[in-house]
């Protein structure tokens, strides 16, 4: 006769009662569409590259002392990295936030931030890692339907 007994029953009954709360748990979360975590982090984006970008044009001449004394970009003079960067932050982080030309924005922030880290600020990798997980996203998976590249791509697939 093959029985279990019954304080081996119960453990096993909750083992798959847990493992079955778990399995529907996780297929819920799955069905979060994909272009509703892609605009959240494009709107993460944004929010990080306007804010910096809003800070460098509220103080000019602040921030042209910071790329000549702190920042200090290596090749750039540092009048043309503070115009650089506060255009690609402002122009970028709007890009970004509308869906267009998302992936190549997402590319050029990875790449500003890259430099950050390497040759500005080593010690705040905690703060660039999470810029990067949001930006590669976007690289790897696109901004989802709900951008101005899905519309462009309706458009020319029906053209």
């Amino acid at each position: 006769m093959n029985t279990i007994p019954a304080a081996d029953a119960a453990t096993t009954a909750t083992a798959t009662g847990l493992a079955g709360l778990l399995a529907r748990l996780r297929a819920l979360l799955e069905r979060i569409p994909y272009s509703l975590l892609a605009l959240i982090a494009r709107g993460a984006a944004f929010e990080v590259f306007w804010r910096s970008g809003q800070v460098k044009l509220d103080d000019w001449a602040g921030t042209i002392h910071l790329f000549e004394e702190e920042y200090k970009v290596p090749l750039i003079p540092p009048a043309i990295a503070a115009h650089m960067a506060a255009g690609m932050e402002l122009g970028g982080s709007v890009l970004l936030l509308a869906g267009l030309f998302s992936r190549a924005v997402a590319l050029m922030f990875i790449g500003m931030v890259t430099v950050i880290q390497v040759f500005i600020y080593p010690e705040a990798w905690p703060t660039h890692i999470q810029w990067l997980a949001f930006l590669l996203l976007l690289v790897a998976r696109g901004p989802g339907v709900i951008s101005l590249d899905a519309l462009i791509a309706r458009w020319l697939r029906r053209t």
